[in-house]
Order: C-alpha cells, then structure tokens, then sequence
C-alpha cells in the first residue's frame, strides 16, 4: 500500500506536464500517458533497472511538432515520422558515446551552444501561449496566478502540485461560469482502448523535427546528473550514458510509432525523489504501469480535452518562461560570456533561432536535388549553426579541451 501511494504521487508530479504537450500539439492526450507509462518501462530496462526515472511528453518538440503539423495540414502522422528519427538518432548517439566516450561527445554541446538553444526553445512556445490566454484573459491570468503563487510559496509535495492545482482551480472556475464543454466527457466511453496511430515519413517532416535531438542532448545528461546527484549515485557511469541515452531513444520510436510526443526524462519526478528520500526505482516502474491502465480510461480523456484552453494558456505561459530561464540560467553559471566569441555565438543562435520563426511562419525552404523541397525551422537552423560557428571560434580551444580528453593518465610503478 505504502508503495502504490508513492507511486501516485510520482504519477501526480509528471501528470500536469505531460499532459501539457498533446493538448498544446494535437496529439491525444491518453496515447501520451500510454507512451510515457510505457517508455519509462524501456528506459527501465535498457538501464538495468538502476535510474529511478520517469519519462514523459518533451516541451523541446513542440515548436517543430507545430511546424509540421502546419506543413501537412494539420496530419500529424508525419510528425511521428520525424519523431521516430529523432529516436534513432539518440540511439545512434549513444552507441557514438559508447565507441568514443562521453567527454569527446559533450565538447561539441558548451553551454553557449546548449544554452542559449534552450533558451529559444522557450521563447520560440511562448507565442502560442500567448495565443491560447488571449481566448479568455481573465481566465488565463488567474490560473497563472494561482500557479505563480504556489510555486512561489507552497511548501513541499503541495509546489510539485502547483500545476495541476492551477489547472483544476481554473477549470472549476470556467465550469461555475459555464464556459466548459463537457459533452467530451459524456460521450466518452468509460473503459477504451487509446487512439493509436501509426507515422507517415516525409523528408520535410524529418529536416523538421530530428534535429532538436542537439538541442536536448545535453539536456538528458544534465537530468541524469541531476538525478545522480539526488540519489548519490553516478548514472553517468553506471550503467552508462550510453545505456540512459538508448533507453530515451527507444522509448522516443516507441511514441512516435504509437501515436505520442517525444519522450523524455523528468526532472519532476527527480524533485520527489529528493523530498521523500525513497530512491527505490521500482516506484517508478509501477508508476508506469499505473499510467498504462489510466490511459484506457475514456471518461478520463474527455475531462482532459474539455479543458479550455485559457487554463492551459494560463500555465503554458509559467511554464515556456522557465524553459527560458533555464536556457539563459545555463549560460550565466558557465560563466562563457567572458569570452567574445561565445557572445557572437549565443547572439547568432538567439537571431537564427527567432528571427526565421517570426519574419517567416514557413521556416527556411531549401532546395535539395532529386528530393521535393524541404522546410528546416529556425530552431533546427540554429542548433546546426551553432555547433560549427563554436567549432570555427573556438578552433583553439576546442583542439585544448579534446587534447586534454584525449590525454590518458599514465601510472609508475616504484
């Protein structure tokens, strides 16, 4: 009994996020929680059972689920495509570390490169929050309200709570003044199988949203040094980055193929670990499984599309402005700014990133021969030059820093 309960509270701390991304792209909200429930289990096992993770919906996608879901006229089956060579290119990258080791991988991803690449994810979703909390501004300003006030002055297991708190408060609030639809709820079976769906492969699609594999590799080892950090353990090492780097990427197909965003490790579910202590992994595991058999409740799936979108415009808004914190807070702790050429490198993310995705809805179109013509996002655009920018800047210190990882200790015997 004791165990179910902390695993509900593991399910409460990842539910509100990710929930979040299928409502914001389109995709169904409970084929979202089946992926998560069941990507945590291939994480799991591909990890040896040792990294008391969980994963859920990545924010990172959005923009570029968005931007293909525009490019196809709203079929989103093409963005599981690309979802699922986003996949396989984690895969690919952990056999990559497994080959050549992670500190050669991670001088190619610096702060002013991985930093600011965040950063324009945040600022790149803002917009669309915008968007939702101008459906009802009142509505939307007081559930971010409520959510800043939590996160500001809760305490304990009621902060990880301020999301899905914000978001009942302002749906109570919406019901009590008629604005919720609930005919989804009533017409919604109460046992179903979800709505599984299965991808479609375009070039385009891929060009589209593969490359925001950059963007967030970095990411997953910061989570999993985050996480090794709670637990005082390096997951780094043992198992490896390859193996976690491998449980995502599976995990991502396995989402892609079925019909829900990218996957990814929740820092959400690591803030419970440090506030209970129980570090046991197999909370995790059956916090999967419980997600599993939620996600074949219909009944439930109608509450989460009667949600008005003020609510979530309301919460997106906190939410994309910490992604944008986080991006810019990875740059400050640092410290890359005191050198000039990281500055031209994080300013030239930052224009490529936002200048293409505002003066130009469509992306950069780029001709490529025997092949339709392909749209690449500004995200995309910016993470590729970004890497090659540092590596032109940077050229002196980056042959140092891969000198020096490159330097095997040697050991005499007296």
């Amino acid at each position: 009994m004791k165990k179910t309960i902390m695993s509900l509270q593991h399910l409460l701390a990842m539910f509100g996020a990710t929930v979040l991304v299928p409502i914001l792209t389109g995709f169904d909200p409970l084929v979202a929680i089946f992926c998560s429930g069941l990507g945590t289990l291939i994480f799991h096992f591909c990890t040896e059972g040792k990294v008391p993770v969980f994963l859920g919906s990545s924010f990172a996608f959005i923009p570029v689920i968005l931007a293909a879901k525009e490019a196809f006229n709203g079929d989103l089956a093409y963005a599981q495509g690309g979802i699922m060579v986003a996949g396989l290119l984690y895969v690919a990258m952990s056999f990559t570390v497994k080959i050549v080791g992670v500190d050669k991988i991670k001088i190619y991803f610096p702060s002013q490169v991985t930093g600011a690449m965040i950063g324009v994810i945040g600022l790149n979703l803002l917009p669309t929050a915008f968007d939702m909390a101008s459906s009802n501004i009142l509505i939307s300003i007081i559930t971010l309200a409520i959510a800043i006030t939590i996160n500001k002055f809760g305490k304990g297991f009621i902060k990880q709570l301020g999301i899905l708190i914000a978001v009942f408060s302002g749906y109570a609030i919406c019901l009590s003044m008629g604005l919720v639809d609930i005919s989804t709820i009533t017409k919604a079976s109460f046992f179903q199988i979800p709505n599984f769906t299965l991808p479609k492969f375009s070039l385009e699609a891929i060009v589209l949203i593969a490359p925001v594999v950059i963007a967030v590799f970095m990411e997953h080892i910061g989570d999993m040094t985050t996480n090794g950090a709670v637990v005082g353990k390096n997951f780094i090492e043992n198992p490896g980055l390859n193996k976690t780097l491998l449980g995502d990427g599976l995990a991502t197909i396995a989402a892609g193929f079925l019909g829900g965003p990218a996957n990814t490790t929740y820092g959400e579910n690591t803030a419970v670990l440090a506030i209970t202590k129980n570090y046991d992994p197999s909370l995790l595991r059956r916090t999967a499984v419980l997600a599993i058999g939620l996600a074949c409740i219909g009944k439930f799936g109608g509450f989460l599309q009667s949600i008005p979108v003020a609510v979530m415009g309301g919460i997106s808004i906190l939410l994309f402005s910490m992604i944008t914190f986080v991006g810019f807070k990875t740059i400050k702790d640092s410290e890359c700014v005191q050198n000039k050429n990281n500055i031209i490198i994080i300013v030239t993310i930052m224009i490529i990133g936002l200048g293409t995705t505002y003066l130009s809805n469509k992306g950069i179109v780029i001709g490529i021969p025997v092949t339709q013509s392909v749209t690449i996002t500004g995200l995309s655009l910016a993470a590729i030059v970004g890497i090659l920018l540092n590596r032109v800047l940077n050229n002196k210190e980056f042959k140092l820093e891969k000198e020096k990882k490159s330097i095997t200790p040697q050991t005499t015997t007296v």
